[in-house]
């Protein structure tokens, strides 16, 4: 290859890497600036705008990189010690997420697009911790170093996944077939399936955040009072209310998390070494008057109605979890045609309640965090309590669930199905009935004679319309002759001169 050739290659490269590089670095413009509108918008209205649009605007770069994880310090406290401040809203979290998400499926996966579209992505989010450096909260570097390129590349890996994308090699031959550069698999890997697993693990995620919500909603509803009268105890302001909604819209996706922890077992904490749980809850330090801590029980055990509710939202994730592993190792109810065996469904099974186990700790982690120092470390809940305990209760319901709904499905068939069978068994056992009676038999359907009975009575119904059925061998009987079949009778009726027409008016 010549020298002329190579530098036409490279740059044939080189255009899409930096066309993925500058799409990279429009996606975290763009996530920036829906944060920067509200932030604006707020000052704006605000009765206090002491600190300009300035501050306005470092404090739109503080949630952007808050929603990616990153340590907020606030250095102006009562105390004067800089207090963290770790409490990720996970609504808000969503948005660099999907932007992200869009961003690969549209470079088309592939390594060399995760790649490019996560440097123009982390060069931007680099500027961005340089500029809230200075401002009123700061963001910790080392927190941003760590979570930065976690959540960005770690996103555009599982867009790139879900695209199609694959970063091995490829055979031109297939997978199936010889010359395949894949691993072999055990036996026990091809049998499960991980898009079946993953599919169970998200069922059950979304159940368990599902049942946390709705938790936390009739807690809400319970101390509809008190969470009412939290907005103008933190701000008289109409602007500093809307300010407080828009934040617990931005932490809904938290208190789900809370709710499912809740629900779970292991619960959350409020600061001091507390725990918020369905068997008791132990005391805590004061809390402020935030709208979406009225829904936090009360100090002591609770009852039968609380346990019955939280115990209901584990089981009730296990069970789809087990229903979505089955509905896979089954796709068609009442036959094995494409049915997983049983070691194949526990298998997957499995796979989604240790799915559903990694997904619950890594929410739980990014849920909770610490609001300052001493009592204040840490609120929400513990990451390895919440997933372990995911990961038993997932178990425990959805191993024998997939099995139990496994064996349902390969006995029972689909509906539709039941129904034409079972009219099908109706409709014969009608016939067997009308038989001895004196009903007309016709033999079976395929017979000569039935044909001929079919074929006499749709003459007799048309008027005569219908010409007359003749056989194809030229004999009289019903059946073909030995002879008949030798000569080829029984295959092709000989043609029948018309006998009206104006071709064949000469022979009339």
């Amino acid at each position: 290859m010549s020298r002329t050739t190579q530098h036409s290659a490279r740059r044939r490269d080189a255009a899409p890497a930096l066309g993925g590089v500058m799409e990279g670095a429009f996606t975290a413009c763009l996530g920036l600036a829906v944060v920067a509108i509200v932030s604006l918008l707020l000052w704006t209205t605000s009765p206090y705008p002491d600190s300009g649009p300035g501050g306005a605007l470092r404090v739109a770069a503080g949630l952007w990189l808050l929603a990616h994880g990153a340590d907020l310090v606030r250095a102006d406290t009562l105390s004067g010690v800089p207090a963290p401040l770790g409490v990720t809203p996970l609504l808000l979290t969503a948005l660099p997420v999907w932007l992200l998400y869009r961003a690969v499926r549209g470079q088309g996966g592939g390594g060399r697009a995760v790649w490019s579209l996560g440097a123009g992505y982390l060069a931007v989010a680099g500027a961005v911790v340089g500029y809230s450096a200075g401002g009123s909260p700061a963001v910790n570097p080392l927190s941003a170093a760590l979570h930065l390129p976690l959540l960005t590349l770690g996103t555009l890996a599982v867009g790139a996944w879900v695209t199609g994308g694959r970063w091995g090699p490829r055979s031109a031959d297939g997978p199936g077939e010889r010359g395949s550069e894949r691993p072999r698999l055990s036996r026990w890997a091809r049998r499960v399936r991980a898009g079946a697993a993953s599919h169970a693990a998200g069922a059950a995620v979304a159940v368990l955040c599902g049942g946390g919500a709705l938790l936390a909603a009739a807690g809400l509803l319970w101390r509809w009072s008190a969470a009412r009268d939290a907005f103008p105890q933190l701000t008289s302001a109409w602007s500093g209310q809307l300010a407080v909604l828009l934040l617990c819209v931005a932490l809904l996706p938290n208190v789900a998390v809370w709710g499912a922890a809740y629900g779970l077992g292991p619960g959350f904490t409020l600061g001091a070494g507390s725990v918020v749980g369905p068997l008791a809850t132990t005391a805590h330090p004061s809390l402020p008057h935030f709208p979406l801590l009225a829904a936090v029980p009360g100090e002591g055990a609770g009852g039968p109605v609380l346990w019955v509710a939280a115990g209901a939202v584990p089981l009730a994730a296990g069970w789809a979890a087990g229903w979505s592993a089955a509905r896979s190792a089954v796709p068609v109810p009442g036959t094995r045609h494409g049915a997983t065996s049983w070691g194949g469904t526990l298998g997957t099974a499995l796979l989604g309640a240790l799915g559903c186990g990694l997904a619950m700790g890594a929410l739980g982690a990014l849920a909770g965090g610490p609001l300052g120092t001493g009592t204040l470390a840490h609120l929400g809940p513990v990451w390895w309590q919440t997933g372990a305990a995911a990961l038993g209760w997932t178990v425990l319901v959805s191993a024998p669930g997939a099995l139990t709904v496994r064996l349902w499905r390969l006995r029972d068939p689909h509906p539709l199905l039941a129904t034409a069978l079972a009219w099908r068994r109706f409709a014969a056992w009608c016939g067997s009935l009308r038989g001895p009676a004196g009903a007309e038999p016709t033999g079976e359907w395929h017979a000569t004679g039935a044909r001929l009975a079919r074929w006499a009575a749709l003459k007799e119904a048309s008027g005569g319309l219908v010409p007359d059925f003749e056989p194809r061998w030229g004999g009289d009987t019903e059946e073909p002759t030995a002879a008949d079949r030798r000569r080829g009778r029984h295959r092709r009726a000989p043609r029948r001169p018309r006998t009206s027409g104006p071709r064949n008016a000469h022979r009339a």
